[in-house]
């Protein structure tokens, strides 16, 4: 269960104010079915987040374990100042609209994902915990509640939450989480 609610708060935290986050903000202004836009994010995110679990404990797997620990927690607190410089908007573009709702959000998720701040916190949350399966599950809940509430209420969403503040409370969690693995070496 650590590794799940690990996963996923880690996930969601950083995932606020994350381009995703905003192509969702895009692609719910542009398509009336809510259901699909969440369904496209659910299979994009699990198939990205699954690979990105695997390619963690592999790397785990088959690197010497004197060093990795050392160098997921160092990561960690990497991915944590990263998290500190704002991402730019996605755009949507209307070629891709007769593909429908879930087509286009599962194909633009799924590359937005490709070197993404939460795809390299599942890598290292595969890594850490060897665990695809959990970090998988945990990593894809966090990116639903990061996205579902901006898919139905982003607007009002976005002008409430200071996303400054939220990225220095992520990036808080990411160092801290490095400095304690770091300290249990």
């Amino acid at each position: 269960m650590e590794v799940f609610l690990t996963s996923t708060v880690t996930v969601t935290l950083a995932e606020i104010g994350d381009k995703t986050q905003f192509l969702s903000l895009l692609l719910a202004a542009r398509f009336h079915n809510k259901i699909a836009l969440i369904i496209g994010i659910l299979a994009a995110t699990i198939i990205n987040h699954a690979l990105s679990a695997w390619l963690g404990d592999w790397l785990s797997g088959n690197f010497t374990t004197h060093y990795m620990p050392l160098i997921v927690n160092i990561s960690f607190i990497v991915v944590g100042f990263w998290l500190l410089i704002p991402d730019k908007d996605e755009e949507v573009t209307q070629k891709y609209d007769h593909f429908g709702a879930f087509l286009v959000t599962f194909v633009l998720f799924f590359i937005a994902e490709i070197g993404d701040k939460t795809q390299i916190a599942t890598i290292l949350l595969g890594a850490q915990y060897q665990s695809v399966f959990w970090v998988t599950l945990g990593t894809t809940a966090g990116m639903l509640i990061a996205n579902v509430p901006v898919i139905y209420a982003g607007n009002t969403l976005l002008k409430k939450i200071p996303l400054s503040k939220v990225r220095v409370i992520a990036a808080s969690v990411f160092v801290l989480l490095g400095i304690y693995g770091l300290i249990a070496l």
